[in-house]
């Protein structure tokens, strides 16, 4: 077996990882850092913001940025006031990234390329040692050996980052809490056939369990889109099944002046001036109203079930889509871990950052928040 010794080790070449041994290196450049990750560094920042990286959202004050996170909002009030959404573009701007913000407040690479993130990322971490191994195990004694598939490696402190999706079992056995892991982020799977309006998007429905507005998107298996996504985050331990319930148009106010208005239209064709005419099709099969039914036609009765689907729309949730989560809630225990140096209470020596930890944001930058914040902390409580 290789036998090396190290100063620091990294398990996770991910955003966070890569963003601690960044930081290690500008806090004191003669530490030895080394990485370890059995694929090419930050591959998993690639597909993030539709492969153009949505690295942060423009929310400068760290108590209204807590807020995006179901689960560790008390935790990150701390490391956000370390390492806010103005260090984070600092950080950008270190390793030569341009930035901008959208109208929705995300921000992104004035590129557009999640790939300019992981070069010029790249690009700093020249003294930083990368083993393209698997880590198998840790070992602790008097430091950390990490025994990978090709061989182990001794470390005086170790920060573990291998995100939300696995390598759990491998820190479960040397002591440390891990909250059940669930999907978060997520598409669902329906009890409704969706198969025919595949495709079909609806904008600024309202969720009513929630009180979000957002666009539902559907698919072959069911419903997705960001206001789903923003759902299944907020009830990513709920047990299924579950039902929701949609305003689908809030716009839609004195329907019987809509009607009075159009008295020689077809229903459907009125109603597609509020919703995409696939889902008004499919919609007025569903409560057995014709789409070719004149307005003047439409009587009481079939103007308040209209009415009362299109404001109190229901759809029945069995799961999630499987693979489909963006990121997982659950992960490293938050009471185990001490906010202001994210090391673990449990094993000395140890630290973790980005999503390895129990915490988990909606979409629009946040969980990249959570990386380079924690990653910061960490990177500075170790030296």
């Amino acid at each position: 077996m290789v036998q090396d010794s190290y100063n620091i080790g990294i398990i996770g070449g991910g955003p966070a990882g890569c963003a601690c041994a960044y930081f290690i290196k500008q806090f004191n450049p003669s530490i030895n850092v080394s990485v370890i990750d059995f694929s090419k560094p930050l591959r998993t920042i690639l597909p993030t913001g539709g492969g153009r990286c949505n690295l942060a959202n423009a929310e400068y004050d760290f108590r209204e940025l807590v807020k995006n996170y179901p689960r560790g909002e008390k935790f990150l009030y701390s490391i956000f006031s370390k390492f806010s959404t103005a260090d984070t573009l600092d950080f950008f701007e270190q390793i030569g990234v341009e930035t901008y913000m959208q109208d929705d407040f995300r921000i992104f690479p004035k590129s557009n390329s999640a790939k300019e993130i992981q070069t010029k990322l790249l690009e700093h971490l020249k003294d930083v040692k990368f083993i393209r191994e698997k880590a198998l195990r840790i070992e602790t004694d008097k430091n950390f050996k990490v025994v990978t598939d090709m061989g182990a490696y001794y470390f005086d402190k170790l920060v573990y980052s291998t995100g939300s999706h696995n390598g759990f079992d491998m820190i479960k056995r040397i002591g440390v809490s891990i909250v059940d892991i669930v999907p978060s982020l997520t598409a669902y799977v329906t009890e409704e056939n969706f198969k025919s309006l595949m495709g079909t998007s609806i904008k600024n429905v309202l969720n009513k369990d929630t009180g979000f507005v957002g666009d539902v998107l559907y698919t072959h298996f069911g419903i997705s889109g960001p206001l789903i996504y923003k759902i299944s985050s907020i009830k990513a331990k709920d047990k299924f099944p579950f039902g929701l319930n949609f305003d689908l148009c809030q716009s839609l106010g004195d329907f019987q002046q809509v009607l009075n208005d159009n008295p020689h239209k077809f229903i459907k064709n009125v109603l597609s001036e509020f919703l995409p005419i696939r889902f008004v099709d499919y919609f007025l099969k569903n409560i057995n109203i014709s789409g070719d039914t004149e307005c003047h036609k439409v009587n009481g009765k079939m103007r308040d079930l209209i009415l009362d689907k299109i404001h109190n729309y229901k759809i029945q949730i069995k799961g999630t889509k499987k693979d489909g989560e963006t990121v997982n809630a659950g992960g490293v225990c938050l009471d185990k871990i001490n906010s202001k140096t994210m090391e673990s209470k449990e094993v000395p020596n140890l630290y973790f950052c980005g999503e390895v930890i129990d915490v988990d944001g909606f979409c629009g930058g946040f969980n990249l928040q959570n990386c380079w914040s924690t990653a910061y902390v960490a990177a500075n409580a170790i030296v």
